[in-house]
Parts: structure tokens; C-alpha cells; sequence
């Protein structure tokens, strides 16, 4: 494991510990929500400005407001694959559990085979992101974000999976905590247990992937009704972008 990784794991231990102390006293009441701390978020529709960058958050709340140069519509409930122009195809929708076997099945029969994918998403299950991405990473598929669409919680994480990564200036990438399969009925110890090792997945496949395992710290910091918008210079430190953004 490099370096960065295990500051990153060392540095989340006391946060985890106290989400155990929170879950026992929460008696998990409302399942395993991830605690908000301070005062609540502005709507994602209002200017992200450096040290202001939560936003409230859900997949259903309007989207940000981005100027974007095309309307993209309603977002499927789950990972929808259609083609743009010869070998680039848009991946947008929710990502549900089970996608990723799914939307492999579909790029392995696509003709001509994808070099990029232009992802929109809202997010969603963490771990059929992280599938799906080693297996763009391992066809040489390229992941592509447009000027004035969205790309947040698990979305990111199929984002870095690209082998070239391109980010148009005014799309959005954002990150929050994650589930990592919710239940009502798991002692607090487990969950937190089940919780930690998730995290820690995340982490070694950004490491993986090229990508600064640092950006975590923000996802860690931002409950799951908030996201974490990342801005152009954050984006260039973790690494996501692997040539300069566009404008265009």
C-alpha cells in the first residue's frame, strides 16, 4: 500500500470510531445514515465558491445551475449506454446494483468497440461503480464529462476508471459518504466494521486508478444529504483530469 493510502486510513480511524459511538446512541433508529455535522447546506442550485462547497444533496433535488450548452433530460433509474458518434457512447443514469455486469455485457457487444465514454450520473451503488471502472481502465476505455452535466457520489469513482479522462470547464464532480449496503438490524460494531472496509476499497482503487486517495477526506467530511462539489484546482491535484480541460 503507498504512502498517501495509509495516511488516509490512518487518518479516518478516530472518525470512525466516533460514527460507532453515534450509531449505539442513535440505536439505529434511522439505519445506518451517515451523522451530519454543522449547519446545514446551501441548495445545490446556489455558486460553489472555494471553502464553500457543500451543497444539500439528493438525486431527486434540482440540479445545479451550470449554464449547460444542451438539455440532457430526465436521468434513467439505472446506467443507460447509447451511442454519440462512431466509437463514443454516453453512459449516463443512475448507477443501480447490478449495472456493472450489465453494462459490461453491453460494451464488450458494442460495434465499433468504445474509446470514450461520456458519463452523467447521480450516483449510487459504490461498488458497481468500482467494477465498472476496472473494467474501463482494462478495455482502454477513455471517460469524458460535458460542460453543464453532473457527475456525483459513486459517479466519480467510474470516472477515474478511464484510461484518459476528459473534463469540460462546467461540469460538475462531486462526493459525499457512501452506505456500502445499508441494513436496520446489524450491531453498530459491524456496521461500522462493514463501512471502514468500503472506504478502504475506495481508496486503493483511486490509488489504482491514479488518483489521489486524499479527495476522501472530503467525502468523509460530507454527509450523505450533502455533496462535496470539487472545484478545477481540486480536480487537477487528485488527478482526475488527465489532459487540460476544454471549453468546448
Amino acid at each position: 500500500m503507498r504512502a498517501p493510502v495509509a495516511r488516509v486510513l490512518a487518518g479516518i480511524l478516530g472518525f470512525q470510531i466516533l460514527l460507532g459511538a453515534l450509531l449505539v446512541v442513535g440505536d439505529l433508529q434511522t439505519g445506518l445514515r451517515m451523522p451530519s455535522f454543522g449547519p446545514g447546506a446551501p441548495r445545490l442550485t446556489e455558486p460553489v465558491r472555494p471553502g464553500d462547497q457543500r451543497r444539500r444533496y439528493s438525486p431527486d433535488y434540482q440540479r445545479p445551475a451550470l449554464d449547460p450548452v444542451r438539455d440532457p433530460g430526465e436521468l434513467p433509474d439505472r446506467l443507460a449506454l447509447t451511442q454519440i458518434d462512431g466509437d463514443t457512447w454516453r453512459l449516463e443514469g443512475a448507477i443501480a446494483s447490478g449495472d456493472a455486469a450489465r453494462m459490461i455485457k453491453q460494451l464488450n457487444a458494442t460495434v465499433p468497440a468504445p474509446e470514450t465514454v461520456i458519463l452523467q450520473s447521480p450516483g449510487g451503488s459504490v461498488r458497481d461503480a468500482l467494477a465498472l471502472g476496472r473494467h474501463l481502465r482494462s478495455a482502454g476505455i477513455g471517460t469524458a464529462m460535458l460542460r453543464g452535466e453532473v457527475c456525483y457520489s459513486a459517479c466519480p469513482y467510474l470516472f477515474a476508471g478511464g484510461t484518459a479522462r476528459r473534463i469540460e470547464d462546467g461540469a460538475s464532480i462531486g462526493v459525499h459518504q457512501h452506505y456500502f449496503g445499508e441494513s436496520t438490524i446489524l450491531p453498530a460494531f459491524v456496521a461500522v466494521e462493514s463501512i471502514q472496509r468500503g472506504q478502504g476499497d475506495v481508496m486503493v482503487y483511486l490509488d489504482e486508478m491514479g488518483i489521489d486517495p486524499m479527495v476522501m477526506q472530503h467525502a468523509l467530511t460530507t454527509p450523505s444529504d450533502e455533496i462535496y462539489v470539487l472545484l478545477p484546482e481540486e480536480l487537477d491535484r487528485y488527478g482526475f483530469a488527465t489532459g487540460p480541460r476544454t471549453d468546448t
